[in-house]
């Protein structure tokens, strides 16, 4: 006996199966446009963040309450790392120039006992130690990898909108001889606000919600 389908229940079978559709050709239209936060990733600093060019979804003069945002990121502010206005020297690093750069802490082991009374070879050769603390020194300076930090304007859809992000010395090979070059090694997270639309046009709903942001913190001269 063959089941019959009542015109109430196909109907709203109907129904389901239309709201189905639209949510699928909504999804397949804004996807490039749903990514909130980056997405994780081993490579850093993050890659530009994909966002829907329509204006509607950016947040209004009343949605930038400074105040207001100030006390919905609570202690997770940092001014170390974040900005509400573009910084002075927002276009450029602020690492310090190399000829002035110090080096944080002791020296590495691995460059500290290092054996240079002989040579690959088998040879063995006299140096002084004078001669070997400046060697030591270049070399430690040579393949030391900073973290150069620079301002980044993330756009009006973060709060706050400039973050300081860090990358890799990368202008030459950090090894002797040449080959490996500086790569991030550490990384620590910031939250921010990112504004965040849900639903069409005069239908949606928008609000502030957290994210965490990636920022490289060390770097290492690897292969």
């Amino acid at each position: 006996m063959r089941d019959h389908l009542s015109p109430r229940s196909m109907g709203i079978s109907l129904l389901v199966l239309l709201i189905c559709s639209l949510m699928s050709v909504r999804l397949g239209v804004c996807q490039p446009y749903l990514r909130l936060r980056p997405s994780p990733s081993d490579n850093l600093p993050v890659v530009d963040i994909i966002e829907h060019p329509d204006p509607e979804y950016d947040p209004r003069e009343q949605d930038l309450n400074e105040k207001l945002l100030r006390k919905k990121l609570g202690s997770n502010f940092d001014p170390n790392f974040m900005s509400v206005s573009a910084p002075l020297h927002a276009n450029h690093s602020v690492q310090e120039p190399l000829h002035k750069f110090r080096l944080p802490g002791p020296m590495p082991s691995e460059i500290k006992k290092m054996d240079l009374s002989e040579t690959p070879y088998g040879l063995r050769m006299k140096i002084g130690k004078k001669a070997r603390r400046k060697f030591l020194q270049w070399l430690w300076t040579y393949t030391h990898c900073p973290v150069v930090y620079a301002w980044k304007d993330l756009g009006v859809r973060f709060w706050p909108r400039y973050i300081k992000e860090g990358s890799c010395f990368s202008e030459r090979s950090c090894s002797f001889p040449e080959g490996m070059f500086c790569k991030p090694v550490k990384s620590v997270t910031k939250t921010f606000l990112r504004w965040y639309c849900q639903g069409f046009l005069r239908q949606k709903y928008c609000t502030w919600i957290p994210v965490q942001y990636p920022i490289i913190s060390e770097c290492k001269c690897s292969c």
